[in-house]
């Protein structure tokens, strides 16, 4: 089967920067002429750049999910909840809709990513016989779950949660809630210094 030809065998070449198509030019001093970044070929450096946040991420999730990441108190009680032990307090609490939404929002999305992300880099490094579409459907997967790992999915339904089976007199945060941050920043800066057009380097009849 007859692959399309490259952006460089048609003479042509994108910003990293602001996307600007450009004509290809393999001087390392090239700049784009909109906004003036240096030009490349490839993100320089993307698939170590991916592995070392990728690796920083799951680093990062273990202590995320060890230590709390709230404290509730109310005048008869205090509480501090980790990520599971919060979930099923919802599940508990009668609000299953809510516990499966930070569980899908916590662990379901930061696994799939690693997961995937892992995949990719792996099969761009070994020149994988995996097919260059189901790769690029992967990616794509990747940056659409990416919108669903922000850190208020599961504070704003545990607090929300909380709220209708006590009487709350002061919510603090605690050191997991951190670390999950970290975690979202540093998988979403992985997807997005890795660079899809290695999927398509050296592809192989599909």
């Amino acid at each position: 089967m007859t692959t399309p030809p490259r952006a460089r065998e048609l003479g042509m070449m994108s910003c990293h920067v602001c996307r600007l198509v450009t004509a290809y030019s393999d001087d390392p001093r090239a700049h784009c002429p909109r906004c003036h970044s240096a030009l490349h070929v490839r993100k320089q450096g993307s698939i170590s750049r991916s592995w070392a946040l990728l690796l920083a991420a799951a680093m990062f999730y273990i202590p995320a999910n060890v230590f709390p990441i709230m404290r509730t108190q109310s005048l008869s009680s205090k509480d501090d909840n980790t990520i599971l032990s919060g979930i099923f307090e919802l599940w508990r609490a009668g609000s299953p809709g809510l516990a499966v939404i930070v569980f899908t929002a916590s662990i379901v999305v930061p696994m799939l990513k690693f997961i995937i992300m892992g995949i990719l880099l792996v099969s761009v490094q070994r020149s994988s016989g995996l097919v260059t579409k189901q790769r690029a459907r992967l990616y794509r997967f990747v940056e659409l779950i990416g919108y669903w790992s922000m850190l208020d999915v599961f504070v704003v339904a545990i607090l929300s949660a909380l709220v209708h089976f006590q009487i709350l007199s002061r919510v603090e945060p605690l050191p997991g809630v951190v670390y999950f941050g970290v975690v979202v920043v540093l998988t979403m800066l992985s997807a997005m210094s890795f660079d899809p057009r290695l999927i398509w380097d050296n592809r192989k009849s599909q």
